[in-house]
């Protein structure tokens, strides 16, 4: 044991003696500095949160909202439909017609109790009623719809004036732009949901015959009618439409811009009637693959195919080829845009339009037409004259187009539809609408009873006729 003690002293007195020579003759001295300096956070300074995080633009829907929701009216349609027939109505021998409700939003637009809406959701109505946001009901009265832009102006009776929003100009509206969309989806009165325009100028029916305001604002059934608003309370739009599998919303809904919509109403109000103005062209938007196949040099804007005649484009000098760019101060980038702003334009009205010809820019003013001026209905069709680049391309001498037929079962049966060419009635030749105004001034309302003989040519240049017995 003495041994053991006597082994871990030795040992522990060698480490000591060998870390103390070490200590004083080997190791080099190290001064050890302590800096004071203390490391100062990075911190952005009050005043430039706002500037960084933009909060200072960040929108106020409150005051938007607050003006909004009480000039938007829950509208509600009675309507008969024909319900599944019972045995009683079988044995009776009566159809079966029942009441059904429909409902969708409006807009008040002026103190008197006007209000604006979609023409689908008051479409059939027996009879129209109104909700306002204070509950207050009153009976409707329908004023004047437009199928084609699906708007239609309602107007109800008050003792008081009315709440009501203030149109905004549709055309200034920018894509990102926060909007508002107030309306009554599944009934749920008084819905606001916000978003921005994600699309201007937007087609969904594939015709480019649209120029809806795309947003992603939740809009939902039930929306229809309702306002689409910007952050100052101004009416840009009025809900329309949604593309959904499931019929609900799924991130993108439509609105009628609300330049579109105040022409309509103004014109149902004056006129009794929409007024179209017409510029006089077909074309479409112009793609650099439209440039290559035809080997032209490309030009963003709306391609000219061809120039009606009779119309304002011709009479101002516009020429197939041509690639329009601008209308009066609206850029046109795609065939929606030009179609969207002449929407908004009447018959008679003066627009400036700058193309692009042989790589030149030219302005020219146009007079818009309206359609009666180059078109004519004739036994339930609407015709229109040939052009004289039609004629040279397709070599055709003469004729007019038919532009629609009002009796799609009829004239599919006969063998005659869209874009056919009427050559001839009765063995006479048909070389404009003026002659088919000579025949139905000859044959009055006895007309369809002195047609024998219709000739035509067929979309694959074939000459058919259809004999009358």
């Amino acid at each position: 044991m003495k041994k053991i003690l006597s082994l871990v002293l030795i040992s522990a007195l060698g480490g000591v003696l060998t870390l103390g020579a070490y200590k004083l003759f080997l190791e080099k001295e190290n001064t050890v500095v302590i800096d004071n300096t203390q490391a100062t956070p990075a911190f952005l300074p009050t005043n430039n949160l706002n500037t960084l995080y933009n909060t200072t633009e960040a929108p106020d829907f409150v005051s938007a909202a607050e003006n909004t929701v009480n000039a938007v009216v829950h509208v509600k349609n009675v309507s008969i439909s024909s319900g599944p027939m019972t045995f009683e109505d079988f044995f009776s021998g009566r159809s079966s017609q029942r009441p059904q409700l429909g409902t969708g939003s409006g807009v008040i637009i002026n103190a008197d109790g006007y209000i604006i809406t979609n023409n689908h959701v008051i479409k059939n109505a027996q009879k129209l009623s109104v909700t306002m946001n204070n509950n207050k009901t009153y009976d409707a009265e329908l004023i004047g719809a437009d199928a084609k832009t699906d708007i239609a102006l309602l107007k109800i009776e008050a003792d008081e004036e009315l709440p009501f929003v203030t149109f905004g100009d549709s055309d200034n509206a920018k894509i990102g732009e926060w909007v508002l969309a107030v309306g009554n989806p599944f009934n749920l009165t008084s819905t606001v949901t916000a978003g921005i325009i994600s699309a201007k100028a937007r087609d969904i029916s594939g015709r480019s015959e649209q120029s809806f305001i795309q947003t992603d604002a939740a809009v939902n059934p039930g929306n229809s009618g309702g306002a689409l608003v910007n952050t100052n309370g101004e009416l840009v739009g009025i809900n329309t439409a949604i593309t959904s599998q499931t019929g609900s919303y799924i991130g993108y809904s439509f609105a009628v811009p609300s330049n579109i919509a105040r022409k309509v109403i103004e014109d149902i109000m004056e006129y009794g009637n929409v007024q179209n103005g017409v510029l006089g062209i077909k074309g479409g938007t112009f793609t650099s693959e439209f440039a290559e196949k035809e080997n032209i040099e490309y030009s963003e804007g709306v391609y000219v195919n061809e120039v009606i005649k009779n119309s304002g484009a011709e009479k101002a000098g516009i020429k197939p080829k041509d690639v329009i760019k601008r209308l009066d101060n609206i850029e046109i980038s795609k065939f929606e845009d030009l179609s969207g702003y002449i929407r908004t334009k009447r018959p008679n009205d003066i627009v400036n339009v700058e193309l692009e010809r042989n790589g030149e820019i030219k302005t020219l003013t146009v007079k818009l037409s309206n359609t009666n001026a180059f078109t004519i209905n004739f036994i339930k069709m609407e015709l229109q004259d040939l052009s004289d680049s039609f004629k040279e391309e397709y070599d055709v001498e003469y004729g007019v187009m038919v532009k629609e037929t009002k009796n799609k079962w009829l004239y599919s049966n006969l063998g005659i539809s869209e874009g056919y060419i009427i050559t001839g009635i009765n063995d006479k030749k048909i070389e404009s609408i003026e002659d088919i105004s000579q025949l139905k001034e000859k044959y009055g309302d006895d007309i369809l009873d002195n047609i024998e003989k219709l000739e035509y040519i067929n979309r694959r240049l074939e000459k058919k006729e259809v004999i009358f017995r």
